[in-house]
């Protein structure tokens, strides 16, 4: 798929299904100003609506000291409360496309993830991060609280009390703590980052690309209700592919003993 030139993102082809995305403001340590939030925003949604070849995304933030330190304060600073909320729902829209992607997203921390930051990495499919970066949800610090999804995001990775004595006290933690929690799944030192992120997208990108959204579609929104009701989201998602010829394909590589050839058919 064509891409446009984004102001605040760098985009680049890894082979014909994996795209690596880096949000790229290394000045401001990635800080998400109104730009950038355009530039998410767009970027999820022509996803959305057509990913074409594309099976999976690495995101990553530039330079080594930070993934994203969230919300540019500098932007914000003497917002009137109108502009300060308009600005906030563009992010608000970001966010949610990022949530409800069907592309896998795998974020790839570069460096410190705070605040906004975060809340992108825990909008994220599954995180693999550098040893050294470090994570918090700060907001309470600044008067606000989280407003990206992080409420509801972080205690579905690392847990209820956990989440709130995070959000709470506004601390930062380390990414082995994250891992150990269940926010990263994966700790890397920071040369090895991106090679290992891209070596299981391409593993993710290998299978076949409407099982693989099919199955996040089910785990995601069939987290939101109790098991059996997930468990018929499950159904239902699997029974769409039944009829598709990557499911014919799948089969008969399987049984010729080959690779298979998806088309996202």
């Amino acid at each position: 798929m064509q891409l446009p030139d984004y102001a605040a993102l760098t985009t680049q082809l890894h082979g014909d299904h994996v795209l690596a995305v880096t949000l790229n403001r290394p000045e401001v340590l990635n800080a998400i100003n109104t730009q950038m939030g355009r530039d998410l925003l767009d970027l999820w949604m022509r996803l959305t609506a057509n990913a074409g070849e594309l099976r999976c995304v690495v995101l990553t933030g530039a330079g080594e000291r930070a993934f994203c330190a969230g919300g540019d304060l500098k932007e914000r600073d003497g917002m009137s409360s109108e502009d300060w909320r308009l600005q906030h729902e563009l992010f608000e829209r970001s966010f949610v496309a990022l949530l409800e992607c069907p592309v896998p997203v795998l974020a790839a921390v570069n460096g410190h993830a705070y605040g906004g930051g975060c809340e992108t990495v825990l909008g994220c499919d599954f995180v693999y991060s550098a040893r050294h970066a470090r994570f918090a949800l700060s907001e309470t610090k600044l008067g606000i609280m989280p407003g990206g999804g992080g409420t509801q995001t972080l205690p579905r990775a690392v847990g209820e009390r956990r989440a709130k004595e995070l959000i709470f006290t506004a601390r930062s933690f380390s990414a082995e703590e994250a891992m150990q929690w269940g926010l990263v799944n994966r700790v890397c030192e920071s040369d090895e980052l991106l090679p290992q992120a891209l070596e299981t997208a391409h593993a993710v990108a290998a299978n076949a690309p409407l099982s693989v959204r099919q199955a996040k579609k089910s785990i995601h929104y069939g987290l939101q209700g109790d098991l059996l009701t997930g468990y018929r989201y499950e159904i239902e998602a699997y029974n769409r592919l039944v009829t598709t010829e990557d499911r014919l394909e799948g089969v008969r590589a399987f049984n010729e003993k080959r690779e298979p050839r998806f088309k996202a058919r």
